[in-house]
C-alpha cells in the first residue's frame, strides 16, 4: 500500500487488483436485488473448502454457466445441463456443489413465492438492519454468529443444500447484512454513512 492508497481490511491481498476491486465496490455493501443475492449465495456455496479468491477468479465462468444467475432458468436445469456443467472447466466441477446450486435455485423461488422476495426473507434475520461489528485485527473476524446460525438452520429446513453457518456468515458479510470492514478500513464508515443517508 502506498501513501496515496486508503487503508483496507487486513484480510485483503492488495497485490490482486480484482480482489481490491471486489473489496472496494461490493463486499459489505447492502444488497436487496434477488438476482445478485442468488449469485452471492451460489458462489459462497461453491467456495466451501476453498478460498474466496479461487471462486472470484471463476466468477465470469459461473455467470456464463449459470445463465447469469437467472434463478428461474437455473431451477429448470435438467440432467443434460448437469452433465454439461460437470465438464465445464470454468467452474468448480464438484458434483454435490453443482447439484446443490440447481436445488437451491428451486428452493430460492419457493421463498420468493412465500415472502415476495428472497431479500425480504433474508434481511429479516438481522431485523432489516446492518449489524456493524468492530473488527481491529484479522483474528477478530468471527466465522459464524447467532444470526448466521438461525439463517442456516432455516435454509436447511427449507431444503437448501451445501449450506452451513460459516457459508451463511460469509454471505451475510458479502451482501451487507453484516458490516465487517475493519475499524481502520475506509469502507466501514463509508457504508455506514451511505446507510444513514438512505434512512434519512
Amino acid at each position: 500500500m502506498t501513501n496515496n492508497e486508503p487503508c483496507r481490511c487486513p484480510w485483503l491481498d492488495t497485490s490482486k487488483a480484482d480482489y481490491v476491486k471486489y473489496h472496494d465496490e461490493e463486499w459489505g455493501v447492502p444488497v436487496y436485488d434477488d438476482q445478485k443475492l442468488f449469485e452471492y449465495l451460489t458462489l459462497e456455496s461453491a467456495q466451501a473448502g476453498l478460498s474466496w479468491y479461487t471462486i472470484l477468479k471463476r466468477r465470469d465462468g459461473y455467470r456464463k454457466a449459470f445463465a447469469n444467475f437467472d434463478v428461474d432458468k437455473v431451477a429448470q436445469f435438467d440432467n443434460t445441463k448437469y452433465e454439461e456443467l460437470l465438464l465445464n472447466k470454468d467452474i468448480i466441477r464438484n458434483k454435490l456443489k453443482i447439484k446443490a446450486a440447481i436445488n437451491n435455485a428451486q428452493r430460492f423461488i419457493e421463498i420468493q413465492q412465500e415472502f415476495g422476495s428472497f431479500s425480504h426473507y433474508m434481511w429479516g434475520f438481522v431485523d432489516h438492519k446492518t449489524i456493524v461489528n468492530e473488527i481491529k485485527n484479522a483474528e477478530d473476524y468471527p466465522a459464524t454468529s447467532p444470526e448466521s446460525d438461525a439463517f442456516c438452520k432455516d435454509l436447511k429446513k427449507r431444503g437448501f443444500k451445501f449450506i452451513g453457518s460459516t457459508i451463511c456468515y460469509a454471505h451475510m458479510q458479502a451482501c451487507g447484512m453484516i458490516n465487517d470492514h475493519s475499524l481502520s478500513c475506509y469502507k466501514r464508515s463509508q457504508i455506514i454513512s451511505e446507510f444513514d443517508q438512505q434512512k434519512a
